[in-house]
């Protein structure tokens, strides 16, 4: 896998949002890919509550500046970096003052769902794909942890499938145990629509809840693994019924065997 290139798109990463399952699996997926000389790009949403002066995020204007339509809406596109101390890993994050700039996560006070997640999800997904087009890089390997990276697999077979960027790009879905409770709104299905026509594809996404979304994902993708040792029953039987490359769950040997199963998905010789 030296030199070949790794694209990590994850909802949530450290050090710049608490230590969970999800943030910490995405950090070292990356990290041991990146020490094995493998080309390597993190992407991740700038959540309201990352600190900008204690992480040293600034923006890049080369790359900002474009206008993403989601629901037939321009929404400004704002692309800021950072470098993981220690680790030379640079750290691209997706902005927009209207999605991004509240002091939460995904929920309010009231630990309810925002109601424009779904939105949120899209912005994210279309400004990944926007920016990897600005950087010209091609990604041999397109590697999503949590929900709200989940519709970049849609987008890229569907949305982008006529970019030359991401002809050969294989794409693995990470999946994790931390659900949501209730849906996204329900105009998700009618929001995705307006983007693209494909509704064998987007039948999942009707019902927009935190199964039916991992389920687009993994549809959509050429590898899945269990990056929670326990995943509800539903979903392990979806992946069977769509046989997919598996990668069971890795309690401790997350290095070797990614970069393996990595390597499988592209048929090389590591």
């Amino acid at each position: 896998m030296k030199d070949k290139r790794v694209l990590f798109v994850s909802s949530e990463v450290v050090p710049y949002l608490p230590e969970t399952e999800l943030s910490s699996t995405a950090f070292l997926a990356a990290k041991n890919a990146h020490s094995k000389g493998v080309q390597t790009r993190i992407f991740m949403p700038r959540f309201g509550v990352i600190n900008e002066r204690r992480h040293q995020l600034h923006e890049v204007i080369r790359l900002s500046g474009m206008n993403l339509v989601v629901n037939d809406v321009d929404m400004p596109l704002i692309i800021k970096v950072a470098s993981i101390p220690k680790e030379r890993m640079q750290v691209y994050f997706i902005d927009n003052e209207e999605y991004f700039k509240r002091k939460a996560v995904y929920t309010d006070e009231d630990d309810q769902l925002f109601s424009d997640n779904d939105e949120r999800a899209i912005f994210f997904a279309k400004g990944v794909v926007e920016t990897v087009k600005k950087l010209n890089w091609a990604p041999d390997i397109i590697h999503v942890h949590g929900w709200m990276a989940s519709l970049l697999p849609l987008y890229l077979r569907e949305f982008y499938k006529e970019e030359p960027l991401f002809t050969e790009s294989k794409i693995v879905t990470s999946l994790y145990n931390n659900s949501f409770e209730g849906d996204l709104n329900t105009d998700l299905i009618e929001k995705i629509k307006f983007d693209l026509d494909a509704p064998t594809k987007t039948a999942t996404l009707k019902t927009p809840n935190y199964t039916n979304i991992l389920k687009s994902a993994i549809e959509n993708s050429d590898g899945v693994i269990h990056a929670s040792e326990a995943l509800s029953e539903e979903l392990v039987s979806f992946i069977d019924e769509n046989k997919k490359s598996v990668l069971g769950y890795q309690e401790e040997n997350i290095k070797e065997a990614y970069l393996n199963f990595y390597a499988d998905l592209l048929a090389i010789n590591q």
